[in-house]
């Protein structure tokens, strides 16, 4: 499923996507969403109950671009991970545009899995994403006060 947000942020725009979309939707209902590691279940829990609304895929889409940028913020806040921008080939692969490339170099694909979690259900789990990271930063402190930073992307390990 590609997502419906227009216009897409790149790497160095998602961070301040993210922002936006957090206050939004904390002031639409108020989740706890506080780039903690814990706030992915909460992520898990909002798609599960998007899942439970039925209905057409599409509908939630830009909702579940958000939690899977949110996702993807975490990574970088709480493992040393960046955003980077993905090659065309590497968009087919993943089927999104954005990536979170690790400090071990591996790209995981928080977006995505947030789409697989609406579409398959529990055993594609947000918070389960996290502890499966290898390369991360082990104090799982963030990088600074405003998130990770946005480096260039490299050649796809």
């Amino acid at each position: 499923m590609q997502p419906i947000v227009e216009p897409l942020p790149t790497a160095a725009q998602t961070h301040g996507y993210v922002l936006d979309f957090v206050r939004q939707i904390n002031a639409r209902v108020g989740l706890p969403l506080d780039y903690s590691v814990k706030s992915l279940r909460v992520v898990d829990r909002v798609v599960d109950g998007l899942r439970r609304g039925g209905g057409d895929r599409a509908r939630p889409a830009e909702t579940l671009f958000g939690l899977g940028a949110y996702a993807g913020e975490v990574l970088v806040r709480r493992a040393g991970g960046f955003w980077v921008d993905l090659s065309t080939e590497q968009r087919e692969l993943f089927g999104q545009p954005l990536a979170v490339r690790m400090p071990d170099g591996r790209s995981w694909n928080p977006i995505g899995k947030v789409v697989k979690r609406f579409e398959y259900g529990a055993e594609e789990s947000v918070a389960l994403l996290y502890l499966q990271l290898h390369g991360r930063r082990r104090s799982g402190g963030p990088t600074h006060p405003g998130g990770g930073p946005v480096r260039p992307p490299g050649p796809p390990r």
